[in-house]
């Protein structure tokens, strides 16, 4: 059988914003989920992050900065338990979706360096793998196709259902579905091995990053720079 038909563990953030470098953790949830898709398991943390939650953040997920002081978990300690869980996952080679997860796990590593957490690639003792992430096979299987790919998007696209948009949980779920259908319709990603797959992205995602990099500098930003690391961006002291 190919990844899309096994067992899958999804992963999602909620977040004060959008700087992998300075930005916090709000949520987190990480789900199973069985080859039909139905969840064999859910975890789910709420966390104060130390810093106030701009408005438009809150808007988004939910959740305000009082909410948090009173109701979230110290970071260090649920950091440490993300992390834990990711590298649980990842141990037994079970793949691990994570819509743009460039994003998502360069934040979650840039909180365990903030907090003195070992890092997810620490604690693995290798670079973490392998990954699916729809964003990036999205791009990669239907390059020149119009219109947004936020996950809100690629749900409508792909007709998988999203329930509580921005909800980590929910964004986690759709996320696999999306992953999924990507694999039931396009035969050059139905491979056996997550970690081929899982290689195959690192490649796209170097692509997509570069041919992104090249149109900035066509349209009037010739010192453009895009990241083409993935699924995490290197860490530089000083940042």
């Amino acid at each position: 059988m190919s990844w899309h038909q096994e067992l899958l563990v999804s992963f999602d953030l909620e977040t004060t914003g959008t700087d992998v470098e300075r930005d916090r953790i709000v949520t987190a949830a990480l789900i199973r989920l069985e080859g039909d898709g139905r969840a064999a398991g859910k975890r789910t943390w709420l966390l104060d992050p130390g810093v106030p939650i701009p408005e438009e953040a809150a808007a988004i997920h939910g959740f305000s900065t009082a909410y948090v002081r009173e109701h979230g978990s110290v970071p260090a300690t649920a950091i440490a338990e993300i992390t834990e869980a990711l590298a649980d996952a990842l141990r037994a080679d079970i793949p691990l979706v994570v819509m743009n997860a460039r994003y998502d796990l360069s934040l979650l590593d840039r909180e365990c360096r903030r907090h003195g957490v070992p890092t997810l690639t620490e604690r693995l003792g290798r670079a973490p793998a392998p990954v699916i992430d729809p964003l990036v096979l999205d791009k990669h299987v239907d390059r020149y196709r119009k219109g947004k790919r936020a996950l809100q998007a690629l749900c409508g696209h792909y007709d998988v259902r999203l329930d509580g948009a921005h909800e980590a949980g929910a964004d986690a779920a759709a996320a696999a579905g999306v992953a999924r259908r990507i694999g039931e319709r396009y035969p050059a990603v139905t491979i056996p091995s997550p970690r081929a797959l899982h290689e195959l992205q690192e490649q796209a995602a170097a692509e997509q990053a570069a041919s992104f990099q090249a149109y900035l500098r066509r349209s009037g930003n010739p010192q453009a720079i895009v990241e083409p690391a993935w699924p995490l961006i290197p860490y530089q002291p000083g940042t």
